[in-house]
């Protein structure tokens, strides 16, 4: 880590980087139980995690609920918990259930909403289904031109006119401790870095083993501008944590059926990890934290064995001539940091 830069998001008591994501406990592709998600978030503090993310998103707010019931007895200090804004949540007795890839969500429906007062209200709605007195970090989700096309200028402005001033201004009012952006897009990250200031991003999928977009300008700025980084998606979807090799289920890149590229990519990168006898999930964890920008990598898991595996994954003792051969073999970027064979 970049030791002239406090860090946001802190790692596991014992020093393990690595966070947990609100997204599978809010039934993303598949539906838990209460009990079943407790048992997560149960694994996850027993192991010392310190830092959480969730979303009204994730379940319609049922991952906040989750979070909030799990997290209510830690001592704010000892942990910090993030949650997102742009999305209002309003009560539909008649919703569907199955909503946004989520499964047996809460009955609301969601609308965008960047305005300074739709940021507030997000952070108060938040706070009540958390039971929390202060958001950690709140971040701008999905303030992209891929989520809103055409009206992506538009939102843009918004963000830097409104949601940012609105995120400054709950941080003075000390309801937020920090503020940036949660988002699968780069573009949009240097765009409002590029226009305002904001303290750190919660990035997914563009920074991993398997997708490095984020190196040649983003990651850069960040260092510049002393933005921290939390990195999510580091699977990519699922395709770095199962492999492709003699899979006949369908692999998901960034939410869709992967193409065939990332299909070839994907598994010339296990034939390297085969070599060299290092599993496809612990280089993919450990990848992306030697950047120094990064603090942290966010594993979102369904079941307590997905936690412990991840944690388990980034002890694993990895050599230099692995880094070194998949660099040569063009599957990771000649400039890309890489981790220290020993280094967690």
């Amino acid at each position: 880590m970049n030791a002239t830069v406090p860090t946001i998001f802190p790692a596991t008591a014992s020093k393990v980087r690595l966070g947990l994501g609100g997204a599978a406990i809010g039934n993303l592709f598949k539906a838990i139980s209460d009990v079943e998600a407790r048992g997560v978030l149960q694994a996850a503090l027993n192991d010392g995690c310190r830092t959480f993310d969730t979303a009204p998103h994730y379940g319609n707010g049922l991952s906040e609920h989750r979070f909030g019931e799990a997290l209510r007895a830690v001592p704010s200090g000892s942990r910090v918990l993030s949650t997102k804004v742009g999305r209002l949540l309003r009560p539909d007795p008649a919703a569907s259930r199955d909503q946004n890839g989520y499964f047996d969500v809460l009955p609301f429906v969601q609308r965008w909403d960047y305005s300074a007062d739709g940021i507030r209200r997000s952070v108060e709605d938040s706070m009540q289904r958390l039971g929390v007195p202060r958001i950690d970090v709140a971040f701008v989700h999905d303030c992209d031109e891929v989520t809103h096309g055409a009206r992506y200028p538009m939102v843009l402005q918004q963000v830097v006119s409104e949601a940012i001033p609105a995120l400054q201004q709950m941080q003075r009012e000390g309801l937020v401790g920090h503020y940036g952006l949660g988002v699968n897009d780069v573009r949009v990250c240097v765009d409002v870095l590029r226009a305002t200031r904001v303290e750190c991003l919660l990035l997914a999928g563009r920074y991993s083993l398997l997708d490095q977009t984020a190196l040649p300008e983003l990651l850069p700025l960040c260092v510049q501008k002393g933005v921290r980084i939390a990195l999510g998606g580091v699977f990519n979807s699922g395709i770095l944590a199962t492999g492709v090799k003699d899979r006949r289920e369908t692999v998901r890149f960034n939410y869709a059926p992967a193409a065939q590229d990332w299909i070839e990519r994907t598994a010339a990168i296990e034939e390297a990890c085969s070599r060299f006898g290092v599993p496809l999930r612990a280089a993919a964890l450990r990848f992306p934290l030697a950047h120094p920008a990064v603090d942290v990598v966010i594993a979102g898991a369904q079941l307590p064995a997905h936690w412990k595996d991840a944690v388990e994954m980034l002890a694993v003792a990895i050599p230099d001539a692995f880094w070194r051969e998949l660099k040569s073999l063009g599957l990771v970027a000649a400039h890309a940091p890489t981790p220290a064979a020993l280094s967690l």
